[in-house]
């Protein structure tokens, strides 16, 4: 097939429909797009809400709840357990489909009636502070965690116990201010290592112990700034390191930042086990393209981060998927298309929160049917004759093959995933299509500003943790939790001076770069694509064999 160039609507600007791209629409039976990819990928992140936590109540029994979804929510908000229960009745929404009306404008007035469960997740016991959590225990303030305990701040966390502040790790111990790590135990302010421990600020290496400062390093141990010592030198240089003084620790940061600038050899993408693919953050992947923070999956293009799916594309935050496109927040789905937050769901198109369902057209928060649109059943033979009139009244309005637009949004725009991947998004980009926008800063509050909190975290006592902080980026108030507290003087860490909202959005700062930049390999001169922002001003960046060669 012939690839094509199409002019983005939203953002005008001009884009090719690849032979590969145009394939998998004809194998999916997915329209072909008339947005950019990073414009569906802002599309399909406005509908995964980041949120700040707040507590509310249900709007079933009032009982006290605690959510990441706005206070002035468009839908009913009912606790998970209320909404898992049989009190309700998502079907008794069901509402006649109008032909003389856009079909988005009905799917908006059904979701607006049929409420969400407060918080996504399952299987988890004390994580009421927390979103997105499964099989997760005693979880403070984390976000898409999956087993794990004992995590506080966590941000698609897996396997991970007792930790704080990371982000996009798997199992994990013991470990602060993580970023893209795994299998690694007490590791600290360390972005992309594996099969670590008892270090801190470390940048890409693997199966190393007892090292600081230190990047590219593999199989090593007592190593300071890549410079080998012996274990009794190293121990006595370390006793020199104080992570428990703030102006100690804000060196170290500087001098860390400096090292990725200067001295890291930085290869031309993330990919481990990863082949005949294009994108970067792939684990176990293979013919993926244009795909990021992505794990154990065949045949994907345009997806962000996910794992575990084959032949699908145009997919934001997808486990388990096949044969499905232009889907976001879903899991365990097949031919699953133009849909959102639904787990188990097969041959549907523009479902949203549904859960267990087959050939269903247009539902919201369905569990266990078959054969339904806007909620209202049908008989087999009905519902393919009324499906295919609703298709090809939307071909004729524009809007069959249209994600959900951003009027249908769970929550505002700059409480979405998508503000963390797409910073320089304006409210007037986001109202002008009609999306939310919240301006939401803390009124009247009272607590410690950064000046005032003590340099040392041998200043502070247990009752710390009843003070509240005030984040001098958000204006925000924050404390530093018990449990966290106790962390913090254990492994004699200085209290953080942001909230943690904050340091998460920092630390997924080097995962949410999609953008490609064209660059010359240090070494060798050979012209890569790499995903390193000019402005970063990265000295080393080497393609494959020649970083394999400078790390050996």
């Amino acid at each position: 097939m012939e690839s094509e160039t199409r002019n983005c609507k939203y953002c005008k600007t001009q884009f090719e429909i690849t032979e590969r791209e145009m394939s998998m629409y004809e194998k999916i039976n997915l329209m072909i797009p008339d947005i950019c990819v990073p414009c569906r990928w802002k599309q399909h992140m406005a509908f995964w809400p980041f949120g700040k936590f707040r507590t509310g109540v249900s709007d079933l029994s009032g009982e006290r709840l605690i959510t990441v979804l706005p206070a002035n929510a468009r839908y009913p908000i009912y606790t998970s357990k209320e909404w898992w229960s049989d009190a309700w009745d998502a079907m008794t929404h069901g509402q006649d489909y109008d032909s003389s009306r856009s079909f988005f404008d009905q799917l908006k007035e059904l979701q607006e009636k049929v409420p969400r469960p407060h918080q996504q997740g399952a299987q988890s016991l004390n994580c009421d502070w927390c979103d997105d959590a499964w099989e997760s225990k005693n979880c403070y303030l984390s976000r898409s965690t999956l087993r794990a305990e004992n995590l506080f701040y966590g941000y698609r966390s897996i396997d991970c116990k007792d930790s704080i502040d990371v982000s996009h790790v798997f199992t994990l111990d013991q470990c602060y201010d993580c970023t893209y790590c795994f299998t690694s135990y007490n590791l600290f302010f360390s972005k992309n290592c594996r099969d670590c421990l008892d270090s801190a600020f470390l940048f890409d290496c693997r199966n190393s112990n007892h090292c600081f400062m230190c990047w590219n390093l593999r199989g090593k141990s007592y190593c300071i700034e890549n410079v080998q010592y012996t274990k009794e030198a190293y121990e006595e240089k370390m006793k020199e390191i104080n992570f428990g003084s703030n102006i100690e620790l804000q060196k170290y940061k500087d001098r860390y930042e400096e090292i990725l600038r200067k001295n890291v050899v930085h290869r031309e993408n993330f990919n481990i086990k990863t082949y005949d693919s294009l994108g970067t953050y792939m684990t176990n992947c293979k013919n993926c393209v244009n795909v990021f923070s992505w794990e154990d999956s065949e045949n994907c293009t345009n997806c962000l981060r996910g794992l575990k799916s084959k032949d699908s594309i145009d997919m934001v935050g997808c486990w388990n998927m096949e044969l499905s496109g232009n889907d976001s927040c879903c899991t365990n789905a097949y031919d699953l298309k133009y849909s959102i937050w639904c787990d188990g769901a097969r041959y549907s198109e523009y479902c949203d929160q549904c859960v267990e369902i087959e050939n269903c057209f247009g539902c919201v928060s369905l569990r266990k049917k078959k054969y339904c649109i806007l909620n209202k059943q049908y008989s087999k033979e009905e519902y393919e004759v009324l499906k295919e009139k609703i298709i090809s009244d939307m071909k004729e309005r524009g809007e069959y093959g249209q994600f959900p637009p951003y009027s249908m949004g769970l929550c505002p725009y700059n409480f979405s995933t998508s503000a963390i991947y797409s910073p320089d998004v304006t409210k007037e980009y986001v109202e002008a299509l009609r999306g939310y926008w919240e301006d939401n800063k803390d009124e009247k509050i009272e607590g410690l500003t950064t000046e005032q909190i003590p340099d040392s975290i041998t200043e502070v006592d247990e009752s710390f943790s009843k003070q509240a902080l005030i984040c001098p980026i958000t204006g925000w108030r924050y404390n530093i939790a018990e449990g966290e507290l106790a962390f913090l003087k254990r492994k004699n860490i200085s209290i953080p001076r942001v909230h943690f909202d904050v340091r998460t959005k920092n630390r997924l700062s080097i995962l949410s770069q999609t953008k490609s930049e064209a660059y010359t390999c240090t070494y060798c001169s050979k012209n890569i694509i790499a995903y390193y922002p000019k402005d970063w001003g990265y000295e080393y960046i080497a393609c494959e064999h020649c970083y394999l060669k400078e790390i050996a």
